[in-house]
């Protein structure tokens, strides 16, 4: 959800459509389990391979196209970046210079971001897929 909030803020004029592109983004790790980029690139074989696959069936399931537009999948990858700098530096206890290290400096719209506490902070189990369903259903999810 953060992503999708930080994705609105650096592309103030995207659709629905593709905010839902953003918010199924990590849809593979329902299946393969969250792994951090170090641990895919030494596991080498078909990890990526078997990964973009399964994101292809999620966006086709949810009628989307299976691959989204290489500049929207950039503009995904970049507030997911900055999400992973607030959760290094709000949740898990990184100093700002470290997180800068590892995702980059974000910007400041991400710092703007109304109920920024609120998408921050972990929830229980049950807000998170009440959440999550009603994110999807309103960006047009089937």
């Amino acid at each position: 959800m953060l992503v999708v909030a930080i994705f609105r803020a650096l592309n103030p004029g995207a659709t629905d459509r593709e905010a839902l592109y953003a918010l199924l983004h990590d849809a593979p790790e329902y299946v393969m389990g969250d792994i951090i980029s170090p641990f895919k690139a030494a596991m080498g074989g078909n990890y990526k391979d078997v990964e973009n696959r399964l994101q292809a069936a999620v966006h086709i399931r949810f009628g989307l196209p299976a691959d989204a537009p290489p500049a929207l999948a950039k503009q995904i990858k970049k507030a997911d970046r900055q999400a992973a700098y607030f959760e290094a530096t709000e949740l898990a206890g990184f100093g700002r210079s470290e997180a800068r290290q590892f995702f980059g400096e974000p910007s400041l719209a991400a710092f703007d971001l109304e109920q920024f506490e609120t998408l921050i902070r972990p929830w229980p189990t049950r807000e998170a897929h009440d959440r999550f369903v009603a994110a999807f259903t309103t960006l047009g999810g089937q």
